[in-house]
């Protein structure tokens, strides 16, 4: 798996962080595995591509999920998930995942995603993710302001970069 930026950051967690990260594209290639014996992909695999785009996102703006339970105790549980299949995805097809934060609020996340083909470049799912941010109890929790504050330049970059090519 590879990743790739729309544009160069900063550590998001500094004063320095560059909210220019309007999304994030990550790739992955279809495994055999991933598909049924007509060679297309089942789709709940789509969801772990989304989930895979997800983190790397995160990662992108220097956020590391694992360290977000263990230091914070903040994980960012599933409430809604979406998903809109347009084309199908087959063996061996390198695919990439583009991620947005569409909305980022002291208590909840939402993601959007497009999974595209890179080799014509069809549009193939689009979909999108809620989260509530909860303790390891399960109960939600105000997030962290470092984290939101990257969220929230995520998020601005992203509508921004909407506005901007719909004009």
């Amino acid at each position: 798996m590879t990743t790739a930026h729309k544009h160069d950051y900063n550590h998001p967690l500094s004063e320095h962080h560059n909210p220019a990260l309007s999304y994030h594209d990550a790739t992955v290639r279809v495994r055999y595995a991933e598909t049924d014996q007509m060679g297309v992909v089942y789709h709940a695999n789509y969801l772990i591509w989304m989930e895979i785009g997800r983190v790397e996102l995160l990662r992108a703006l220097s956020v590391e999920y694992k360290q977000m339970e263990i230091q914070d105790d903040c994980h960012i549980m599933v409430v809604d998930v979406r998903c809109r299949y347009q084309k199908a995805a087959r063996y061996d097809d390198v695919l990439r995942i583009r991620t947005h934060i569409t909305e980022a609020r002291s208590r909840s996340i939402h993601f959007a995603y497009e999974i595209w083909r890179d080799a014509d470049g069809q549009l193939l799912a689009t979909g999108s993710t809620r989260h509530v941010v909860c303790g390891k109890d399960g109960r939600p929790k105000q997030l962290p302001e470092k984290y939101r504050r990257a969220f929230t330049a995520g998020a601005a970059s992203a509508a921004t970069a909407t506005s901007a090519s719909s004009v």
